[in-house]
């Protein structure tokens, strides 16, 4: 992880954890001989991109994109010059629809991240072409320990949880923080409840209410 964030201060004792060291272990030896993404330089993009200090919302989704040169550390995101997915446009489709901002040209989400969304999955690799191949070898338990220490922030966080599998997280949040939740933005259901959430204009809202900067969600 990049020295210079404050997230790297913050999880030192959960680097040395033996659990993470297990991790690091299998990240070794799966980087060196299968596909894997993102590269390991972006492993922990999203919290270098977001410090504790600067988050006040977080978006979370699950593994990264499985396909090639996608994936670059930001949950939902993928590099400039990529198709987005169609997750992705469906995010734009209902940012455009509550907010009025058209699609951008690109999927790639710094611009958020930078103000203060903490775009992070709760697994943080994948195997090319094999979604979910690195749930349960303890990044769940590194990115449970992220939410945790969210809860120790004096002003209020806005979580949103789009999806079942995001929402499973919900009960380690505490109740002084905010939870915006709707089905997951992919076609499978979407229009379940993903379409008409308004999630972006209700977290400015939020923000407001509590006297903090709006996102400025366009891109």
């Amino acid at each position: 992880m990049d020295r210079t964030t404050d997230w790297n201060d913050i999880l030192t004792d959960e680097f040395d954890r033996p659990y993470f060291q297990k991790l690091q272990s299998f990240l070794d030896d799966a980087y060196k001989n299968k596909n894997v993404y993102p590269e390991r330089k972006n492993l922990f993009r999203a919290l270098e991109l977001t410090p504790f200090y600067r988050t006040k919302v977080v978006i979370l989704g699950q593994d990264p994109y499985h396909g090639e040169d996608q994936a670059h550390g930001l949950s939902f995101s993928v590099k400039k010059g990529m198709k987005k997915p169609p997750s992705l446009k469906n995010i734009f489709k209902e940012l455009e629809s509550d907010l009025g901002i058209e699609e951008p040209e690109h999927g790639c989400l710094e611009g958020w991240a930078e103000q203060g969304v903490l775009l992070l999955n709760t697994v943080l690799t994948v195997e090319e072409g094999r979604a979910g191949s690195h749930q349960n070898i303890g990044w769940e338990e590194f990115t449970n320990t992220v939410i945790r220490t969210l809860n120790e922030k004096r002003d209020p966080v806005v979580f949103i949880l789009w999806g079942k599998k995001a929402q499973a997280k919900k009960d380690l949040i505490e109740e002084k923080h905010y939870i915006i939740k709707s089905p997951h933005p992919s076609p499978f259901s979407a229009r379940r409840g993903f379409f008409g959430s308004l999630p972006f204009s209700k977290v400015n809202t939020i923000l407001e209410k509590h006297n903090l900067s709006p996102i400025d969600w366009r891109l």
